[in-house]
């Protein structure tokens, strides 16, 4: 049994390595996730600023259709600067620090989200179309029309960037969360680590 105490130490050693390797991974790919986020919601918060400010100083346009324009796209930018500004707070109370159930309900969340999101943008996108072709038959034409194309506008950024941030989580859960999900094997009652030599 002696001969055997280094052997099974050994065995006991490295599988708490291991696991300890696996928490470290699963952290490191949580702490990945969340900083995509909070570099999402930097862009959406820049793209938010700038409209913004562009609309703020147009807002006394002597043409009522870019007036309307600026009107639409300063509330629009307001909502998502709230959003963005929201986004980042929860970025910076993250710890990473999640099981793996945990960490793919995160993953899967997100997913999610966006995908819901960017149809919602391409709904927003059809109602600016909507609100445009509304104006040939409303008494004011021109806020209609602004309406709709700042509606557009913000609509098709809001889906492109949507969809390009869905991509980039997919191709992180690919490249670090899909390679560790393989190194481990579920059973009925317990989970492990499976080895390759």
């Amino acid at each position: 049994m002696k001969k055997f105490f280094p052997l099974l130490s050994f065995l006991f050693l490295g599988t708490m390595v291991f696991g300890q390797d696996l928490n470290q991974d699963l952290v490191d790919f949580n702490l990945e996730r969340n900083k995509l986020n909070q570099k999402g919601m930097t862009v959406l918060a820049s793209w938010s600023v700038l409209n913004i400010a562009w609309s703020s100083t147009q807002l006394n346009n002597s043409d009522p259709l870019k007036q309307s324009y600026h009107q639409m796209n300063l509330g629009w930018n307001a909502v998502n600067l709230v959003i963005a500004g929201f986004g980042i707070y929860q970025a910076h109370k993250f710890s990473g620090d999640l099981t793996v159930w945990q960490s793919l309900e995160e993953q899967a969340s997100i997913k999610r989200i966006l995908a819901v999101n960017a149809a919602l943008d391409l709904a927003y996108v059809a109602s600016g179309f909507y609100l445009r072709e509304y104006a040939f038959r409303a008494d004011n034409f021109a806020r209609y029309e602004g309406f709709g194309r700042a509606v557009i506008v913000n609509g098709a950024f809001l889906f492109g960037f949507d969809v390009l941030m869905y991509w980039v989580h997919h191709q992180h859960e690919l490249k670090d969360l899909v390679p560790l999900m393989e190194s481990l094997q579920v059973g009925p009652q317990s989970v492990g680590i499976r080895l390759s030599f």
